[in-house]
């Protein structure tokens, strides 16, 4: 019953994708618990040598207990060497060498090591060690468990990371796309139309005095051509926010908050260089949420409020109208949740009826 609960408790942290350094920690942790064993590990090989993601030790002894991140070659007749030649359970009775740890301790004499395979290939091994010189063949079954586990684990992580990547990448053409299409607005389209704006005028100054109609015909079109450059200037500016680039993120909230019907007051403390694509996020959700809250909840103020708290940078925007905003029934701010999540961000909507709403997200920047 301990071994299916220890299994079952690693099972449910891969299973609400914990990150991958507490479920490498926790296989080493049960397993040396149900084990009863000095020392654990969960090693993955890169190229000539074997790096501890996880590790254990009944002990605590930091002169025994191999820390994470440390690298050991993989020596001629060692352990994680057997298993990656082997793909099979290694057990070394009596003679183990701590040296080629993890556990240095002298009094450790023996050790096993079993595979962790995944999607067909040797990611790594999991190993135990102890102090008797015993046969612990049982022990070993348990391994195997833990290492299919470990192995799930990995395919889940890696997994993630890969729709992570790909929705990371469908953002960045989409925003490249979008950058495209408004650089071409502005320096093709708009300019034309100056252009045949200024011809206009011309024309108008050559009419004589008499052809008061037409006259005023030309002038008629050089206000409506003028119309159109500003509707196109509006357009190109909700494709991309090529203020970005112009005067950086903190001026681009700036003009949301004075071309706001509602007035907008911004604490922005952020101290740092974001990055294109958080920069374009940020402001892509300012933009969506002040357009919401002044459409649907008639507040008399809105707040927003972005900080960096370490690699996080966190942003709120707070009204105070007649809350009670659902999510399931539609808005732009849930659209933008893909592309928030595609750096590793979240989003959260809290909106009591007849207590403004709290639009919020956290974006952690150094990942992004």
């Amino acid at each position: 019953m301990e071994a299916h609960a220890a299994l079952r408790y690693v099972a449910t942290l891969v299973a609400r994708g914990a990150p991958a350094s507490e479920v490498f920690n926790e296989i080493a942790s049960e397993m040396g618990s149900l084990l009863k064993v000095e020392h654990t590990a969960v090693q993955r090989y890169e190229s000539e040598s074997a790096i501890v993601v996880g590790s254990w030790s009944r002990h605590r002894d930091p002169g025994v207990w191999p820390p994470v991140g440390e690298r050991r070659p993989l020596r001629e007749g060692s352990i994680p060497q057997r298993v990656l030649r082997t793909g099979r359970t290694v057990v070394q009775i009596g003679t183990y060498d701590p040296s080629e740890g993890p556990g240095r301790s002298r009094r450790i004499r023996s050790a096993a090591g079993s595979p962790i395979v995944v999607r067909g290939r040797m990611w790594g091994l999991l190993i135990a060690c102890w102090d008797g010189g015993e046969t612990r063949a049982d022990e070993t079954v348990w391994m195997y468990d833990f290492g299919v586990l470990a192995a799930n684990a990995i395919t889940s992580i890696e997994s993630r990371a890969e729709l992570a990547a790909s929705r990371a990448r469908v953002v960045a053409a989409g925003d490249e796309a979008r950058r495209r299409i408004e650089r071409d607005l502005h320096d093709g389209v708009q300019q034309r139309l100056i252009a045949l704006g200024i011809e206009l005028r011309l024309a108008e100054s050559e009419v004589s005095p008499e052809d008061e109609r037409l006259r005023e015909r030309l002038s008629q079109a050089v206000s409506g051509l003028m119309s159109i450059v500003d509707d196109l200037r509006e357009i190109a500016r909700g494709i991309h926010p090529a203020i970005l680039s112009r005067g950086g993120l903190e001026a681009a909230l700036g003009t949301l908050a004075r071309r706001s019907a509602v007035p907008v007051t911004l604490d922005v403390d952020v101290g740092r260089q974001l990055g294109e694509r958080v920069e374009v996020t940020v402001y892509y959700l300012v933009c969506e949420a002040l357009t919401n809250a002044v459409k649907h909840a008639n507040p008399s103020r809105i707040r927003v409020g972005l900080r960096t708290e370490g690699p996080v940078l966190w942003l709120s925007v707070r009204d105070d109208g007649t809350g009670g905003a659902d999510p399931a029934r539609g808005t732009g701010l849930i659209g933008l949740r893909d592309r928030v999540e595609a750096l590793g961000g979240s989003v959260c909507l809290t909106s009591p009826p007849g207590r403004g709403t709290t639009f919020s997200a956290s974006i952690p920047i150094d990942s992004a």
